[in-house]
Parts: structure tokens; C-alpha cells; sequence
């Protein structure tokens, strides 16, 4: 389906419809009504989903089932505040942000200056590091802060709603087309941290907690995505954390590597 979408005239034809707005609100309304709580069981078994570990197990709606809560204890994080932690459930590749090059996902490309729409705020992260959380239907999708400071007010920006799959990374510049929330984050010991949530196909909301000025806490929930594949960027300035080998080694060869909320991914350097 997805190569017919995105590799097809016909196909490209539909996907104008898809990634609307307006198709992406209707669909998010069914998706919180009862009706939609028959798809529920098809869901859950289609993905392999752990009830155990959840907070309930019976839903009023599917978005209620995809936005489900886990138990106290489900998920645990370093209390060591010298540790950089995963903000959610993913699939993550990293790599090093070049000045005049672009950051590479699959088979797609996309700038720093793109993605934050801010050529003077993208500077501050040249030859840092970008983080990217590629999160499927089948993940947790409630995410947290992965560093503590101050938190600006976020800046949304809107965009076309486009699959976050890897065939969509062909043809799509998906994270500079899609919307998006950033928060900037001023952390006294991983520096100036910005923290994107990337909205995808059927994603019609990005429902952060606290959207003005306040103070990120990490491991707190930080907010959760609606319906649909979604994606969670931390960008890090140079020389403020060093990441486990292991990332660099595995988008290398191509292979993302699963991480869970809260787990410790790096190390501060300052």
C-alpha cells in the first residue's frame, strides 16, 4: 500500500487526500468514539500489545487503547541527572549534525535549518548530535522529557501529514513536511536541548502537557501522540553528552536500535 502511495501518479493522487488536515480531525473523532472500540482487540493482537503492563485493560475508545497508560513501575529511569534518557518507546538512529550537509533518515535528507524553520537557532547545534525516535503503532505513545531545565514556549508548526515509514522516506522530505512541536530546552548540564515531536499520516494531534513556559523534569511525561506512527528528534549541541557506540555502529550499517522510555542512552559531558 505504501509503495503504491508514495510510487505511483494514482497513488500520489489519494495520499493529497490522506495527508489533510480535515481527513486527519474526522478520522481522529472516530478514533475517540465509542464506535471505534470494536477495532480494539484486532489492534492489540495485530501488535503484539502487553496488556499486563498497562494501567487498565478495557478501553472506551481505540485512542484510549493507543494512548493507554502503563502501571507504576512498567517503566523506570536513571535518577542520575548526569544521564541523557530515551523519551519514549522507539526505534532510534543518530547522527552527527555537519554544518553545511544534512541529516540523512534512510533514504531521505533533511537540514537542521528545515527542520526547525530557523537557520540562527539550527547553528547552535552544528556538529551535535540528532537523536531520532522513530516510533511504530505498536509502541507506547506517551513520551517524556529526556533532560531537565527550562522549557521555552513550544513552537508548533504546521505541515502536510505524511507516513514516518521507511518507503515514505524515499520520495518525502517527511520531517520537514510534517507537523511538528518543538521545545526548547535550556539544561544546565546538556546545554541548549531541543526536543521535536513529529506528527505523522493520521496523526491529526500532538497533545503536549505543557505547551507555554515551565520547567522539564526528566523522565516526566512530557505528551502523548494520537493515532498513527509518530517520531520524537532531541537535537544536542557539540560536546554536551557522549551517546553509546552502539547507535553510531548501528545507522551505520542501517539498523535502528530499540530503546525504552527512561533508559540511559548518554552521558553528560559537562
Amino acid at each position: 500500500m505504501l509503495r503504491f502511495l508514495y510510487e505511483t501518479v494514482g497513488g500520489r493522487l489519494i495520499l493529497k487526500l490522506l495527508t489533510t488536515r480535515t481527513l486527519s480531525r474526522i478520522v481522529g473523532r472516530f478514533m475517540d468514539s465509542k464506535m471505534s472500540r470494536c477495532l480494539v482487540p484486532f489492534f492489540v493482537k495485530a501488535n503484539h500489545i502487553n496488556l499486563s503492563e498497562c494501567e487498565k485493560q478495557h478501553f472506551k475508545s481505540f485512542n484510549d487503547c493507543f494512548t493507554r497508560e502503563v502501571r507504576e513501575g512498567a517503566r523506570s529511569f536513571d535518577p542520575d541527572e548526569t544521564k541523557l534518557l530515551s523519551p519514549s518507546d522507539a526505534d532510534l538512529s543518530v547522527y552527527t549534525i555537519k554544518k553545511d550537509t544534512v541529516i540523512p533518515v534512510k533514504q531521505s535528507r533533511y537540514t537542521i535549518d528545515d527542520l526547525l524553520r530557523d537557520p540562527e537557532d539550527a547553528e547552535r547545534f552544528y556538529d551535535g548530535y540528532c537523536l531520532v525516535f522513530r516510533l511504530s503503532v505498536h509502541h507506547y505513545h506517551r513520551y517524556g522529557y529526556a533532560v531537565s531545565g527550562k522549557k521555552d514556549k513550544d513552537r508548533f508548526i504546521r505541515g502536510i501529514l505524511h507516513t514516518v515509514q521507511p518507503i515514505a522516506l524515499r520520495s518525502v522530505p517527511v520531517f520537514t513536511e510534517n507537523c511538528r512541536s518543538i521545545s526548547r530546552i535550556h539544561s544546565q548540564r546538556f546545554g541548549e536541548v531541543a526536543q521535536i515531536e513529529v506528527g505523522a499520516m493520521l496523526v491529526g494531534k500532538i497533545r503536549n502537557f505543557q505547551s507555554g513556559e515551565a520547567m522539564a523534569v526528566r523522565g516526566e511525561r512530557k505528551g502523548m501522540f494520537l493515532y498513527g506512527g509518530s517520531t520524537v528528534i532531541l537535537l544536542m549541541q557539540k560536546d554536551k553528552v557522549k551517546l553509546r557506540d552502539e547507535f553510531f555502529d548501528n545507522t551505520e550499517k542501517g539498523i535502528e536500535t530499540p530503546v525504552r522510555y527512561g533508559e540511559s542512552i548518554g552521558v553528560s559531558l559537562t
